[in-house]
């Protein structure tokens, strides 16, 4: 398939960025009323309720799918699955500001596992920014609860959110090399559509709204959870697919970087987090890192 220009590649990802830091703040209130499995499941239907009728305007077309083929997009369903899972276990513990920064990280580690897996970046020229920005992690993960920020245990907290980077940059190499052959649009909803299947089962044991009643949502629940579907899942995922397939996994994780700002900064405005000076410090190390990290990698 033809590749986009890099100009609208751009403009994917940078779309992509700016939503999902929203996101972040969203699935932090989407928590409220329901539980974690219940969020990213109902944020899968709703998306593919939104991306199945675009493909189909779009492509017309019918998936075959070999035996070969079918592993792979089970794989890169698992990876989707452990991304928005992990993320939505991760602010359980830690506030929606620190992880944002911690997403901030999320280019050194595509470049990491990008660089070792199909070596499109030597690992001696990005090692020195990857170790600065998982030191910003570290930095922000370790603060105590009870400082200005963190969350209950902001140490467990982050693991998660950095365990569902590690899904997604797996996630997002995978899906270069299939992008080949088969459009983003097409591998986002068939992905998104398996680790709904696969999540459906974990509904027995972590289930809050199905329990107590929809009538129980507060507005801002389902303000929270539409956020999620319309923009964080079906827009942002497809215009990261878009940018991806257009300059590669190394280049696009970079524009990551505009999470944590806007993680910040409607942190703040919506949740009423303080930012301490972990997330400062934290944030600097991790962006000096990325951007030692591109400069390696474009240089």
């Amino acid at each position: 398939m033809t590749r986009p220009r890099e100009t609208a590649a751009y403009a994917a990802l940078v779309t992509a960025a700016v939503v999902w830091g929203g996101s972040v703040v969203a699935q932090k209130v989407a928590l409220g009323p329901f539980s974690a499995v219940e969020v990213s499941v109902f944020r899968g239907i709703g998306a593919l309720c939104l991306l199945i009728p675009l493909w189909w305007i779009q492509e017309r077309s019918v998936i075959r799918w070999s035996v070969r083929d079918l592993g792979v997009f089970t794989a890169l369903g698992l990876g989707v699955l452990g991304n928005h899972l992990l993320v939505l276990y991760g602010l359980h513990y830690i506030d929606a500001g620190a992880a944002g920064v911690i997403i901030g990280a999320s280019p050194a580690i595509t470049a990491f596992l990008s660089s070792l897996l199909i070596k499109d970046v030597p690992f001696r020229s990005v090692w020195v920014g990857c170790a600065l920005s998982f030191l910003g992690v570290a930095f922000v993960s370790g603060i105590k609860p009870d400082s200005a920020t963190g969350g209950e245990n902001p140490v467990l907290g982050g693991i998660l959110v950095v365990l569902a980077l590690i899904s997604w940059a797996l996630y997002t190499i995978g899906s270069r090399r299939v992008m080949e052959r088969v459009s983003p649009l097409t591998v986002n909803w068939t992905t998104l559509f398996i680790s709904i299947v696969l999540q459906i089962p974990l509904l027995w044991t972590d289930h809050k709204v199905l329990v107590a009643g929809f009538e129980t949502v507060p507005l801002s629940g389902w303000i929270a959870l539409g956020y999620v579907i319309v923009f964080a899942t079906a827009l942002g995922q497809q215009a990261w697919l878009y940018g991806v397939s257009g300059i590669g996994p190394s280049r696009a994780g970079i524009f990551v970087n505009l999470i944590p700002v806007s993680a910040l900064f409607l942190s703040v405005l919506i949740l009423g987090e303080r930012v301490g000076l972990g997330e400062l410090v934290g944030i600097v190390l991790i962006l000096v890192g990325v951007w030692l990290v591109n400069r390696s990698s474009s240089g």
